[in-house]
């Protein structure tokens, strides 16, 4: 057998060893692009790839928060706003998700409309 008859052999299997609501969502995206082969993602903390230091997720969602907190004259921020902002921003740093750069892209969107509607009178 070639590698490729190999590989596709072996995706099959591990495809067919999953749950049936697994096999839904791979399916849903599509069995050709799922590659089951990928090698992990590093944690940011491991990567080598010229990022500035201090751009995690992480760091970068406590230094929104922190700044939030001081402009709203140190009040709490409720834990659904927090839940909020961590998921946003971690879909955005890491960019890893169609949703949240949509999220993201129909609140720019929105905020620019309703500045012009605003400025426009109406």
């Amino acid at each position: 057998m070639n590698d490729d008859t190999e590989r596709e052999e072996k995706k099959r299997k591990i495809f067919e060893g999953m749950s049936p609501r697994r096999q839904e969502r791979i399916l849903k995206k599509g069995y050709e692009r799922w590659d089951p082969f990928l090698a992990p993602k590093e944690p940011p903390f491991y990567r080598h790839d010229g990022q500035e230091p201090g751009r995690d997720a992480g760091e970068t969602m406590g230094r929104f928060l922190q700044e939030k907190q001081l402009a709203s004259g140190g009040g709490r921020l409720s834990l659904e706003y927090v839940e909020g902002v961590r998921e946003i921003c971690f879909g955005l740093v890491r960019d890893e998700s169609d949703r949240t750069r949509g999220i993201c892209d129909f609140c720019v969107w929105f905020f620019k409309d309703q500045a012009a509607k605003s400025e426009g009178g109406g």
